[in-house]
């Protein structure tokens, strides 16, 4: 909660505004975030018709139960990420057959919709980091440039693309950690 000293971050003030009811505060959190929600949910679904069908779910989910957002936790942002990858995960175990419950989950199937889904939620990450670090990643790694061609095209020194793209990395790979113990933690609770 905020403290005297401390103004309440626009997640919190939201918060409070969605759970009085207000109606701005849902349509200033979807121009803000929908984007952000309809394309993780694009990129794990592939299916641009189920993204939207989940971002509508998604934003009236926060409607209807704006205490589930934690701003302890973490911003809602992110909070907002998790929610939609977790539900487009288990929509698309639904239609792949692959959903949970006794004998399900396991083999080829669940293998592809966990390939699928961490792949989406690490461009959803690319995409959140900041331009000069997403800008270098893309420069380097996906265009296959060396540190010395990813500097002379971005106009910065060797050091600097070679900090940028550390930075960018060490950022994926806490994700991807964190990613794990979400999995795990929903695995040994019955996906709770």
């Amino acid at each position: 909660m905020a403290t005297p000293d401390r103004i309440p971050r626009w997640d919190e003030q939201l918060q409070r505004r969605l759970a009085r009811g207000e109606e701005t505060a849902l349509g200033e959190l979807y121009d803000r975030l929908a984007p952000m929600v309809h394309g993780l949910a694009g990129r794990i679904l592939a299916d641009q018709a189920a993204a939207a069908q989940l971002t509508r779910e998604v934003f009236a989910h926060v409607w209807e139960h704006p205490e589930d957002f934690d701003p302890a936790q973490g911003s809602l942002r992110s909070w907002l990420g998790a929610l939609t990858h977790r539900r487009a995960v288990d929509r698309l175990r639904t239609r792949r057959g692959a959903g949970p419950g006794p004998g399900r989950g396991t083999g080829a199937a669940e293998e592809e919709i966990r390939a699928v889904a961490t792949a989406a939620r690490m461009q959803y990450v690319v995409d959140s980091l900041p331009q000069p670090l997403r800008e270098t990643i893309a420069v380097t790694y996906y265009d296959g440039r060396t540190y010395q061609e990813t500097a002379r095209l971005l106009g910065i020194s060797e050091q600097a693309a070679r900090q940028r793209m550390r930075l960018g990395l060490e950022l994926l790979a806490t994700e991807l950690a964190d990613e794990r113990a979400r999995q795990e933690h929903t695995d040994g609770d019955g996906g709770r």
